[in-house]
C-alpha cells in the first residue's frame, strides 16, 4: 500500500482522489528515486552497450529494418511503450535511454547533440545493427535524431521529428525572453540551479507540465509517478538539465552542418497542433527537400496521446521509402 505521506502528496498533485490510498507500490516515490523496465512490452529485451564514453541502456525487439526511437525530456524510453509492439511486427526496434536518462549513465559532459549522435551510432554498432536506419525523435530526442541525420546521412533511411523547436532553426528566438520567448530554457540551461530548485518537487513538476501539455487523460497516476521517480534527486535531475546546457552549441552545430549539406533523406515533421506543425515546416523547409509536415491531434506527447494516429501516419509516410512498410 502507498504510505500516508505519498498518498497526501498524490492527492495534492491530483493523482488520487481524497481518501484513496490504492496506488500500487510501483508508483510510490522513494528518497533514492530510480527507474526500471517494468513497462517493457512482451518480446523485448534490454541491452547495455558501452560506447563513446558512456554506458547506454536500450530495449530491443522485433525483426526487419532498424528503427530507432529517441525519447524527450523528462522521459525515458518508456515514452514509446504504446507503439513498440506494433512497430516490432515490421522492424527491429531500438529504444535507448539517452545519455543522462533512465537506466543509461549520467556522465558530467558529452550532451552536445552531435556527440549524442555518436552515442547512437556506437549503440547500433554494438548491437550489430550498422545498416540503414529510420530515426525517430521527440523533443530532445528529435534534436539528437537531427544531429544523427546530419552526421550520418548515408545511414538514415528516413527521419521523423516530433513536436520540437530545433536549435539553430528557431529555438534561439523562441527562448528569447526579451522578445516574449519561453523563460524555462534559460533556467534549465543554468548550471546547478534548476536541480537545486526541483529537488523534492519532482512529482509536482512532472504532473503540472505533463498534464498542461497533453490531452486530458493521457497520463495516469502511475505514468506520472514513474517519470517523477526517474528524475528524483539532484543527480538524475542534473542528467536531464545537461541536455539544455548545450543548446546554444547545438544551434551552431546545426547551422554549420546544414550549410554544408541538406537533409537528402525523407523527413516527416509532426507538430502537436497546426501552429507547431507550421513552425516545424518553416524551420526545416529550406534544408529538407523531401519534407512532409503534419499536424497531430495532440499536445506535446504525440506517441503517448494518440498512438494509433502516430502509427498510421508514420506507416503512410514510410510506405514509399521502405519495403518493410508495404
Amino acid at each position: 500500500m502507498i504510505s500516508w505521506q505519498d498518498a497526501q502528496a498524490a492527492v495534492r498533485f491530483g493523482l488520487l482522489d481524497e481518501g484513496d490510498s490504492t496506488m500500487s507500490d510501483t508508483t510510490v516515490l522513494t528518497d533514492q528515486g530510480g527507474t526500471d523496465y517494468s513497462w517493457l512490452p512482451a518480446d523485448y529485451s534490454v541491452s547495455a552497450i558501452s560506447t563513446n564514453g558512456v554506458r547506454l541502456s536500450a530495449a530491443v525487439g522485433g525483426s526487419g529494418p532498424t528503427i530507432v526511437l529517441l525519447h524527450g525530456w523528462p522521459e525515458t524510453g518508456r515514452a514509446w511503450r504504446h507503439v513498440m509492439p506494433d512497430l516490432a511486427v515490421k522492424y527491429t526496434v531500438v529504444v535507448p535511454d539517452l545519455r543522462g536518462a533512465g537506466m543509461s549513465e549520467r556522465p558530467e559532459d558529452g550532451y552536445r547533440k552531435t556527440n549524442q549522435a555518436d552515442d547512437i551510432r556506437g549503440l547500433l554498432d554494438g548491437l550489430g545493427l550498422s545498416g540503414p536506419t529510420i530515426v525517430v525523435g521527440h523533443d530532445i530526442g528529435a534534436m539528437v535524431a537531427l544531429a544523427f541525420a546530419e552526421k550520418y546521412p548515408q545511414d538514415v533511411t528516413a527521419l521523423v521529428v516530433l513536436d520540437v523547436i530545433l536549435p539553430g532553426l528557431g529555438l534561439e528566438q523562441s527562448m528569447n525572453v526579451a522578445e516574449g520567448g519561453m523563460w524555462h530554457f534559460g533556467l534549465f540551461m543554468t548550471p546547478h540551479v534548476p536541480e537545486m530548485l526541483f529537488d523534492g518537487h519532482e512529482l509536482e513538476f512532472i504532473s503540472t507540465s505533463f498534464q498542461g501539455m497533453s490531452n486530458p487523460g493521457t497520463f495516469s497516476a502511475e505514468d506520472l509517478a514513474f517519470y517523477a521517480r526517474s528524475y528524483t534527486g539532484r543527480d538524475r535531475l542534473r542528467g536531464g538539465f545537461l541536455q539544455y546546457q548545450t543548446l546554444l552549441d547545438d544551434g551552431k552545430d546545426n547551422r554549420a552542418l546544414l550549410a554544408e549539406k541538406d537533409l537528402d533523406m525523407p523527413v516527416l515533421a509532426i507538430g502537436g497542433g497546426d501552429r507547431m506543425s507550421a513552425s516545424m515546416a518553416a524551420a526545416l523547409g529550406a534544408h529538407a527537400p523531401k519534407l512532409v509536415a503534419m499536424a497531430a491531434p495532440t499536445g506535446h506527447f504525440v506517441a503517448e496521446e494518440d498512438p494509433e494516429w502516430f502509427l498510421a501516419t508514420v506507416d503512410d509516410f514510410l510506405v514509399p521509402h521502405d519495403p518493410a512498410a508495404a
